[in-house]
């Protein structure tokens, strides 16, 4: 027995927001979802900031999944990354203080 369950037909699918939805007649109707859809698709591309926060919490996720697969290893990677951090900053400190 199959666990997937489909969606009654009365119900229609979700449509995305950067997406047409078919069986617009309407040539009118037609455009705004057109326009309405390339606006939405824009808004998606140029909006750096959230995909800077999305690329972010993924970063963060697969870190996550690292440690709780391999935590000596991931203890290695953050006590090299600290030490790479403390190296840098003593020698930006060493130049400025000649």
């Amino acid at each position: 027995m199959s666990t997937d369950r489909a969606l009654p037909a009365s119900r229609p699918l979700p449509v995305p927001r950067t997406a047409v939805p078919m069986g617009i007649a309407d040539p009118v109707e037609q455009a705004r979802a057109e326009l309405k859809a390339t606006l939405a698709a824009i808004e998606e591309k140029a909006n750096v900031p959230k995909r800077v926060g999305e690329a972010a919490d993924r970063s963060i996720e697969d870190a996550r999944d690292f440690a709780r697969r391999n935590p000596s290893a991931a203890l290695a990677v953050t006590a090299a990354v600290a030490v790479a951090v403390g190296v840098t900053v003593w020698g930006i400190v060493r130049l400025i203080a000649r």
